[in-house]
C-alpha cells in the first residue's frame, strides 16, 4: 500500500539491506496484526462497533477482547507514515538514476536530463497511483466488506485505501519540502484537523447533504447508508507528511534515523500518558472510566491526538529496534519480511480469505480464543502468496503496471 522502498539509492557508509529490512519488518508487523482485527470481525463476529468521535463507544469486559482490539490499532497509523517513508525513496531513487548519486549530493537533482524522471513525472507516477488506490477501496475491497455475516448495507464506504491514495496524492505535491517545513506541515495537521472537528455531542445531528458530504471524504467520519467515511483524509494526512520528513532523515543517515526513532517514540508515549491523564484537548471524548482499559481505549475515528501518540509511538520505537537488529534477529523475523514487502496483494486477498473462513468454517461466529488459530491459518496460507508476489514484483520493469500495485 506504499511506495516500494526497494527503489531506493544506496549511500556510501549505509546499510541499504538494513534500512529495507527495518521498514519492511514493521510493515509485515503491522500488517499481521492487521489480519488479526479483520479476523476478529469475519470469523469471530466480535469486532468493536469502532471508536468514533461520538455516538456509543466500546465497552470492553474483558482482558482478552480489549488487547485483541488494542495490538491491532498501530496498523492504520503505520500504513501511513511508511507510506510517507516511501514515497521520499521512490522520488529520490528515480531522480537517481537520472544524475546519478553525486548529482544529487551536489544538491543538483533539479537537472534531470531527459531520459530520467523530471519532478513533473514522479508527481504524476504518484497521482496514478493514488487514484488506483481509491478505485480498489471503491471497487474491490467494498466487495468484501459485504461478505461480512451481520450484512453491510453500505453502498459507498471511504476506507483506509482511499485515505491513503488522497494522502498519496497530496504528498506527492510535498516531497520536496525540506524536513523542518515538513514537521512544520504534520504539527498544524495534528492539532488543526482535531480543532476543525465538531463536538461529539453533535453526533447524529449534523447534515450529510449536499456539499456536507465533502466534510465525510475530508475531515470527520461517519454518514448514512448510502456514504460512510471511516478514514476521511485530512486527519491521516499528517502520518504521510511526517513519514516524508522521516524519510529524509533515512536517506541521509539511517544509523541515525532509528536513534531518533526510539526517542521520538519514547517521548510521544510519555505525551500520549500526560494527556490522556489530563482528559481534556487532544482526546476528542473524555475516558469512560478510570481502569486502564478505558485509559488505552481512545478515540480512532478520527485519529485523536492521543491515537496517533500511541501508535506513532509504538511504531517509531519498533521500526528503531527493527533497525538495530543483527542478522540472526534478521533470519529469526525474515516471515514479517515476506509480508512486509507485499503489502497491497495482502491486504486485499486476506480481506477475502478471512470472509471465506467465516462463511465455511464459522458462520455463526466464534470465541476470542477460538478465533486465533483461523488467525494464524491464515497467516499460513498468505505466506508462500506473498513470497510469489514479492518476488513476482520486483522482477517487473520500473515502468510496469505490477509496481504500481
Amino acid at each position: 500500500m506504499t511506495a516500494d522502498p526497494r527503489e531506493q539509492p544506496a549511500e556510501e557508509g549505509d546499510s541499504r539491506g538494513s534500512r529495507l529490512f527495518a521498514v519492511d519488518a514493521l510493515r509485515g508487523s503491522i500488517i499481521i496484526w492487521m489480519a488479526l482485527d479483520h479476523a476478529n470481525h469475519f470469523v469471530a463476529q466480535k469486532h468493536s462497533s469502532g471508536e468514533y468521535w461520538g455516538g456509543p463507544f466500546p465497552v470492553y469486559h474483558d482482558e482478552l477482547t480489549f488487547l485483541t482490539r488494542l495490538v491491532t490499532h498501530p496498523a492504520a497509523p503505520g500504513f501511513f507514515l511508511l507510506m510517507g517513508v516511501g514515497m521520499v525513496w521512490f522520488a529520490r531513487s528515480r531522480q537517481e538514476r537520472s544524475c546519478g548519486t553525486s548529482c544529487l549530493r551536489q544538491g543538483e537533482a533539479s537537472r534531470v536530463p531527459p531520459r530520467g524522471w523530471s519532478k513533473g513525472a514522479i508527481v504524476r507516477h504518484f497521482l496514478i497511483r493514488g487514484a488506483l488506490l481509491m478505485a480498489l477501496q471503491l471497487l474491490v475491497v467494498n466487495r468484501a466488506w459485504e461478505l461480512s455475516q451481520g450484512g453491510w448495507g453500505i453502498e459507498i464506504y471511504i476506507g483506509v485505501l482511499f485515505a491513503l491514495g488522497g494522502g498519496m496524492m497530496v504528498g506527492s505535491l510535498l516531497l520536496w519540502l525540506k524536513p523542518a517545513h515538513l514537521l512544520a506541515l504534520a504539527a498544524v495537521l495534528f492539532v488543526g484537523t482535531e480543532l476543525l472537528h465538531p463536538d461529539p455531542s453533535l453526533w447524529g445531528r449534523l447534515s450529510i447533504a449536499g456539499i456536507d458530504r465533502m466534510n465525510l471524504l475530508l475531515i470527520r467520519p461517519g454518514g448514512d447508508p448510502y456514504l460512510y467515511s471511516n478514514y476521511p483524509i485530512l486527519p491521516w494526512l499528517e502520518l504521510v507528511v511526517f513519514g516524508m520528513a522521516f524519510g529524509h532523515w533515512l536517506v541521509a543517515d539511517s544509523r541515525k534515523a532509528f536513534q531518533r526513532a526510539l526517542g521520538l517514540g519514547a517521548a510521544l508515549l510519555v505525551a500520549f500518558a500526560v494527556i490522556r491523564y489530563l482528559d481534556g484537548f487532544g482526546n476528542i471524548r473524555p475516558r469512560m472510566g478510570n481502569d486502564w482499559i478505558n485509559f488505552l481505549n481512545v478515540v480512532k475515528y478520527p485519529p485523536s491526538i492521543t491515537f496517533t501518540l500511541l501508535t506513532t509511538g509504538v511504531n517509531l520505537i519498533l521500526l528503531g529496534l527493527f533497525g538495530r537488529a543483527g542478522d540472526e534477529a534478521q533470519r529469526f523475523l525474515r516471515p514479517l519480511v515476506v509480508f512486509g514487502q507485499a503489502p497491497l496483494f495482502f491486504y486485499v486477498t486476506h480481506l477475502f480469505l478471512y470472509a471465506g473462513l467465516g462463511h465455511l468454517l464459522t458462520p455463526t461466529g466464534t470465541s476470542i480464543p477460538a478465533m486465533y488459530p483461523h488467525w494464524l491459518l491464515g497467516l499460513v496460507i498468505l505466506c508462500p502468496l506473498c513470497l510469489w508476489y514479492g518476488r513476482l514484483k520486483q522482477r517487473q520493469p520500473a515502468n510496469s503496471m505490477l509496481r504500481l500495485l
